[in-house]
């Protein structure tokens, strides 16, 4: 009989590759979600550079003796998706890639445990018990590293607060305390070496700083809470943009994944804290799902932000209405072609299934969870330049313990930061409020970049400041400069570098029929 072995080494090499950062900073901040899950309210970090060895201490919950022994296996886990930051049990275990021995000591009631753990060759990563070091008190999990290198920046206490302040911004706000406290009533506090973190002071609301609030199905409680701040000067690169953060961790931030841009991006910044998005992690926890019931809740929260930020923004004087409204008129019939040419193309070219899932009439019936008691299964027609109708009121926010409906206290926040209409995320029952989640056209100025656009999420943005775009406006083919743009925008993008040329060829050629077709049916209607 055979038997499955595995390379664990080569699995865990894999696992750190799948995290966009650096793996000491993944390391961190997997640790640190972890002690947050554990519904810890003090987190002490020790870092001890002679050693060198890098110590996390928490006062939650601890584990009991069949929790810490699971703790040692790939991918097992306690954990239950949406109820805190991490689901995978993976995270953890990268630790073993940069030291010799991981210490894990926790004290739950009477039990007090602790083994240690290190990586002995490829497809062997023993564990053991021993007594415990003492480094918990009364409740709680330490997790001590005795890492390989003393160069590791890990032991570098300005690196290790500059990664926590930036993956954990909400938690270091006193501004989203109110939205927090659902999840953690007693507070976080972090220290490094006995020195406690401070924390930012909340900045009174006035004409640079302004409150953001989403509330979804009619809720009194918001179900998104932040704020947007207006710099007089550029901020740094890693501060430009809105932060959206589930339970106190960043998962995004910049412009990009929102599809809003104001006119000076280096000078605006936020964060919004949206719980309900914790569903909604990809298994890195740095990205959210675009399909199937995950997805249309993210793509639901992500449009009633991008309503509330596009009204801030132009009161802050950020956008031209009257021209906004002229290039929709210009844009909307060129991705009423494009829809046609890319389900047309998809077919050809399979990686476009990415942003176009099709069927024969051009949909994919996709279902989004099920209705209340006693009603069917729903569907979603997610079809490129369909309309998602059928919305109805789901409450996503996190049950109260007792099972019951108890809202906090609103915070403050101002009537001119609230959407237009509350969103509403998928149902069986109530009006109709259609929802676009087809590929859109917007504009950018990027003087600096040779690119004439480039794909963000589902929207091509085009390069207004590009030579080639002014001079297609001024020979009045701005038509196919938006054609080419977009061709050249998803060839870079979801086609193989051999076929992106026969790609651009090919959907120019059925952009052509579209525009044709488009003309002939519009003549023959006037006759």
């Amino acid at each position: 009989m055979g038997e499955t072995r595995v390379d664990l080494l080569h699995l865990l090499e894999d696992l750190a590759d799948a995290y966009p950062g650096d793996l000491d900073e993944t390391i961190l901040t997997e640790i640190v979600a972890n002690s947050l899950d554990s519904g810890a309210s003090r987190i002490a970090l020790t870092i001890d550079p002679t050693a060198p060895t890098f110590c996390v201490v928490d006062d939650g919950r601890g584990m009991r003796r069949s929790d810490l022994r699971r703790f040692h296996d790939i991918a097992a886990t306690s954990k239950t998706r949406g109820e805190g930051i991490g689901f995978a049990g993976v995270g953890i275990k990268l630790g073993l890639l940069v030291s010799d021995q991981v210490v894990t000591e926790t004290r739950r009631g009477k039990d007090h445990l602790a083994t240690t753990w290190a990586l002995a060759g490829r497809q062997r990563a023993p564990w053991q018990w021993m007594p415990p070091l003492g480094l918990v008190s009364e409740r709680g999990t330490a997790v001590r590293l005795r890492l390989t290198t003393a160069l590791s920046p890990l032991v570098d206490a300005a690196y290790v607060e500059n990664a926590l302040r930036r993956h954990f911004e909400p938690l270091f706000d006193e501004s989203l305390d109110e939205v927090l406290r659902a999840h953690y009533p007693r507070g976080i506090t972090f220290a490094i070496n006995g020195r406690e973190i401070s924390r930012s002071v909340p900045r009174v609301a006035g004409p640079d700083v302004a409150p953001i609030a989403v509330r979804v199905a009619g809720r009194r409680k918001p179900s998104a809470f932040g704020y947007l701040i207006r710099e007089q000067r550029p901020l740094p690169e890693e501060l430009r943009g809105i932060a959206v953060s589930t339970f106190g961790k960043v998962i995004k931030r910049g412009w990009d994944w929102l599809g809003v841009i104001p006119s000076a991006p280096d000078r605006v910044r936020g964060v919004v804290e949206i719980p309900a998005l914790a569903a909604c992690l990809t298994l890195n926890k740095v990205d959210f799902f675009r399909s199937g019931p995950r997805g249309a809740t993210y793509l639901a929260y992500r449009k009633a932000l991008q309503e509330v930020v596009t009204s801030q923004l132009a009161e802050w004087g950020n956008a031209d209405e009257s021209s906004d409204r002229a290039r929709h008129k210009t844009t909307r019939p060129i991705e009423r072609d494009l829809e046609r040419v890319l389900a047309d193309l998809s077919n050809t070219f399979p990686l476009l299934a990415t942003l176009v899932q099709h069927r024969a009439g051009g949909n994919r019936k996709l279902p989004v969870g099920r209705a209340r008691a006693g009603d069917e299964s729903l569907t979603l027609s997610l079809g490129l330049g369909d309309v998602l109708e059928e919305m109805t009121p789901v409450d996503l926010a996190p049950p109260a313990p007792n099972g019951e409906e108890t809202p906090p206290p609103e915070p403050p926040v101002s009537e001119r930061s609230m959407p237009p209409a509350p969103v509403e995320l998928p149902g069986r029952r109530g009006p109709k409020r259609p929802i676009r989640l087809g590929l859109s056209i917007q504009f950018e100025s990027r003087p600096e970049d040779d690119n004439l656009g480039r794909l963000v999420e589902s929207t091509v943005w085009v390069n207004d400041a590009h030579p080639a775009y002014r001079r297609a406006l001024a020979s009045h083919a701005d038509g196919y400069h938006l054609a080419l743009t977009v061709a050249m925008a998803l060839a870079s993008v979801a086609i193989e570098p051999p076929q992106q040329q026969a790609f651009v060829s090919a959907f120019l050629t059925r952009w052509g029929d579209a525009v044709g077709g488009t003309q002939g049916r519009r003549r023959a209607n006037r006759r």
